[in-house]
């Protein structure tokens, strides 16, 4: 009896300081980005197709990009174009000699949950892989700065660098930057960071959206 309250009395415990820290980091979480330190921060960059690289790309144009690097472009491991594009901005920003000078960008992929198309049942298995090779990047990365607008791919990304904050492994803030497209709604992906109070600041392009989504930041239209 004695040991079975212990049991109890420990599983209370340990649950009691994982709301106290998940608490602690979504507070935190919403202040904004500071660094007195004059190292750059290591930046992940999520891409998507339709239309979400080119709208990242846009951003990372007004972006210090000295500040954000090295930077690493992840991709689904079926979208060819985004990381050719990606290749495409950095060799324009910074020519291929300095950019092996900084070591400023890595390029990779990363396996999809679930392919369009595919059924809910074999959706289980690669989800399952996904993640595996989502938790895999993530520990290889350790980014400082994750930026993401959209694509499907982030949320596992985003889900566990969450975790790694909540476990004190790293602490890795979430940026991120509604597509012009939605204009009266957040797309699955922003809403399920909004509504988790995962993502450290969220952006939208358009008025309405920041009255329907008060915790979101309005910074008009970025294209």
């Amino acid at each position: 009896m004695a040991s079975s309250n212990i049991g109890v009395l420990l599983t209370i415990g340990v649950i009691t300081v994982l709301v106290m820290r998940i608490i602690y980091v979504i507070n935190r979480s919403r202040k904004p980005l500071h660094s007195k330190s004059p190292r750059s921060l290591s930046t992940l960059i999520v891409l998507g197709s339709g239309g979400h690289t080119a709208e990242m790309l846009n951003l990372l144009y007004v972006l210090q990009t000295e500040r954000f690097k090295p930077r690493y472009y992840i991709a689904a491991a079926t979208d060819n174009m985004s990381l050719q594009k990606a290749h495409v901005f950095e060799d324009s920003l910074l020519g291929k000699e300095a950019l092996k000078e900084v070591g400023g960008a890595e390029f990779m992929q990363i396996y999809r949950s679930r392919e369009v198309g595919q059924s809910y049942i074999t959706s289980v298995g690669t989800t399952l892989v996904a993640i595996a090779h989502a938790l895999w990047l993530m520990i290889k990365i350790r980014p400082q700065v994750i930026l993401c607008n959209g694509p499907g791919t982030c949320i596992p990304l985003c889900v566990i660098a969450f975790l790694f904050k909540v476990l004190g492994i790293r602490w890795s803030s979430i940026f991120y930057v509604e597509s012009i497209a939605r204009v009266r709604k957040l797309s699955l992906s922003g809403l399920l960071l909004y509504k988790l109070h995962m993502a450290d600041q969220l952006f939208v392009q358009w008025p309405q959206l920041k009255e329907k989504y008060p915790r979101a930041h309005y910074v008009g239209l970025l294209m």
